[in-house]
Formats: structure tokens, sequence, C-alpha cells
């Protein structure tokens, strides 16, 4: 053994509260990057003299990005450390939003916005495997649940964040404005966060991305997986469709609609003790039926903005409950690969986040749509109950 490695000193855990405070920042900002621009859909229609929901693109081509970037950059930062991809992906996720902010028509805002999701993409697998790694085991569970906390509530706080200020800084200004706090962020993290460690190289690349297909090939882990497509699908399809159908004309209704959501994502953690007590899977279809249940009400009813706020609260703290119930029922049945099962659990999210502002612009009435997502949630709640099944046959679910 030489002197250097005799002599290498003992990794120092990171200072905690500066560097969950810069980790939790950067979660809302990088999350909420998706959801920020389904408030500004009106204004950019103007500037672009087009119709709001043909720019619902903005929102999918960004989801896209960020589900594609789940998959490249959580085996890459395995290989290359998670302080040097993070140092890599958040100066050009600045540069990216910074450029669709001078964006001449909206086919340049698309692709650039398809970049800026890969881009943002670095942030959540590394991030998170960094926080694992190098907290205190004492204080990971905290630093974990803050994180995705912060994911869920970037949702509700970059559309309020958007619609307050857009009518003064215009939606080019608020994309400025996330352009500076992506750098501000890369800084942060490039203060707070520890040098990577050495990684023994085992294999090639190639290798870590070979178990994904067999993944997929399970059809228990599939059917879950199709569950947690139509859970946040459904979840940006509400919002946006709030924003397109013109169900609410008063921005001051519309800016409390998005706000109602905020209690319950900080209600349901405190929950979880609680509602730990039922299993991944049955927890996981009670929340998909409760949203689908909520949803339909919300159809059926057309209740004014008090009513809408309150079954948006219900709906929003499904999601909430529904998420991690998931996250846990299919961690449960990857065995040996629970990394990229999860890396698949972000992809799938990604990929619904895509797909539901595509289907808010496929519905000329907001009562339709909210029949349609609450079919396809029950959908999702019986994909769940048959993977249970299949997976019965002595495995742990």
């Amino acid at each position: 053994m030489s002197t250097a490695t005799l002599s290498r000193p003992a990794p120092v855990a990171p200072a905690f509260a500066p560097t969950l405070t810069v980790f939790v920042l950067t979660a809302l900002l990088v999350s909420g990057q998706l959801y920020v621009v389904i408030p500004l859909l009106p204004d950019m229609a103007v500037g672009w003299h087009t119709d709001p929901g043909a720019l619902t693109w903005l929102v999918t081509a960004f989801a896209i990005g960020y589900a594609v970037g789940f998959l490249l950059f959580g085996p890459l930062s395995d290989r290359i450390g998670r302080r040097r991809l993070l140092m890599l992906g958040m100066p050009l996720a600045a540069v990216a939003t910074a450029l669709v902010a001078i964006s001449s028509d909206p086919g340049v805002a698309i692709a650039l916005r398809l970049v800026q999701g890969v881009a943002v993409a670095t942030f959540p697998p590394a991030g998170m495997a960094y926080l694992g790694e190098s907290v205190e085991p004492r204080r990971r569970v905290v630093a974990i649940s803050a994180i995705t906390g912060a994911f869920l509530a970037s949702a509700v706080l970059l559309q309020v964040a958007g619609q307050l200020l857009v009518g003064s800084v215009g939606w080019r200004g608020l994309f400025v404005l996330s352009a500076i706090g992506l750098t501000l962020a890369w800084l942060g993290l490039r203060a707070v966060m520890s040098p990577d460690r050495p990684r023994e190289q085992r294999g090639s690349l190639m290798a870590t991305y070979r178990v994904v297909p067999s993944l997929l090939a399970n059809p228990a882990l599939a059917l879950r997986y199709l569950a947690v497509l139509v859970l946040l699908g459904g979840f940006v399809a509400v919002y946006t469709g709030l924003q397109l159908s013109g169900v609410v004309t008063s921005s001051g209704e519309l800016l409390g609609l998005r706000a109602s959501g905020l209690p319950s994502i900080l209600l349901i953690p405190l929950l979880t003790p609680w509602l730990a007590r039922l299993s991944a899977p049955v927890r996981a279809t009670v929340f998909l039926l409760l949203g689908a249940f909520t949803l339909a009400v919300t159809g059926a009813t057309g209740p004014g903005a008090v009513g809408l706020a309150l079954l948006l609260a219900l709906y929003v703290a499904a999601i909430t409950a529904g998420l991690p119930a998931l996250n846990e029922s299919i961690a449960s049945l990857a065995e040996g690969s629970r990394g990229t099962a999860l890396a698949l659990f972000s992809f799938f999210l990604a990929v619904g986040s895509s797909l539901g502002p595509l289907a808010a612009a496929a519905f000329s009435r907001f009562d339709l749509l909210m029949y349609g997502l609450a079919g396809v949630m029950i959908v999702g709640a019986l994909a769940v109950l048959v993977s249970t099944r299949l997976a019965a046959g002595g495995r742990r679910v």
C-alpha cells in the first residue's frame, strides 16, 4: 500500500444546513422549469400570434428532454462523479434557459426547451445520489424527504411565481430570471459539494444500461410504470387545462387554485408514519382511486372557485401520497437493480409530464378532460392491482 493511500484523509460529511438549503432551492428551480411555462402560454401566444394550445409543446419538449436525461445521467453520475456531472450540466441548463428568452419563434423555443430539459436532468439523479452518499446517516432521511418535497412543491410554487411576475417582467424576463437562478444554483452547488471520491471503473458504460430492457420486460414492473405515467400525466394535464380552458377567468382565482395544492404537499409527509401501515401497492391503488373520484366529482359538479380549490387540494393530496407509494412498490420488485428501476420511475414521471399538456389541449371542455383523466386513473389503479397479483408468487410486494 502506498504512502499516498495511507495519508488520504477520510471523507468529511458536508455542512448539513448550507448543503440542504442549496439542494432544496436547486430542486425547486430545476423541477419548476417544467411548470413555470404553463401560466406564460397566453402571453407567449400573443407575442408569437399563435394559439396557446399549440404552445403546449413547450411543456412537452422540456418533459421529453427531462425524461431522456434521467436515463442518461443516472448511470453517468456513477461513472464520472456527482459533482463533476453537475458542474457540467447546470451551466448548460442556464445557457439553454437564457436562449429560450431570446428565441425568435415557437419552433426555436421548443427545441431549446428540449435542450433545457436534458441539461437540468443532471440534478435529480446526481443530487439525490450525492445526499445519499455524503450526508450523515442520521440526517439522510430528512435530506431526501426535503428534496422530494421540493420537487413536488415546485409544481405549485413556480406556477404561482410565473403568474405573479409575468405581468411585470414579461415571459422573456421570467426565463432570464430562471437562467440567473440556475447560474446561482450552479455556484451554490460548487461551494457546498465535496470533491468526488475516486471511483473504481468496472466494465463499459454501456453495461450499466443493459439491465433496462429486463426491467421493462417484467410484467408486474411494467404495470406499475404505467401507473406512474398516469399519475403525473394527469397532474400536469389538470393544471394545463385550468390555464387553457377558461373555466376560471379571474387571475386572482386562478392564482388561488394553483396555490390550493401546497398545503396538501406539506401535510402528506407528516402523515407518512400512519399511511405506512398499509402496503405500498395498497396505498398506490387507494390514492389512484381517490384521485379518479376527485376528478370525476369536479367534472360532474362544475364547482365554483372555492369548491374547485378544495377538490384540487384533495387531488394533490392523492398525487403526493401516491407517488412515494409507487416508488416503494417498484423498488420492492427490482431486487439487485433498484437504482436503475428508480431511474426508470423518474423517466416515466417525466414522460407523463410530457403527455399531460397534450391531453389538456385535446379536450375542448374542462369537464370532459376531468372525466377522461378520471378514467385513466382507474386504469392505473387496476394496473397496480394486477401487478400485485402477478408479483404475489413468493415475491415481496
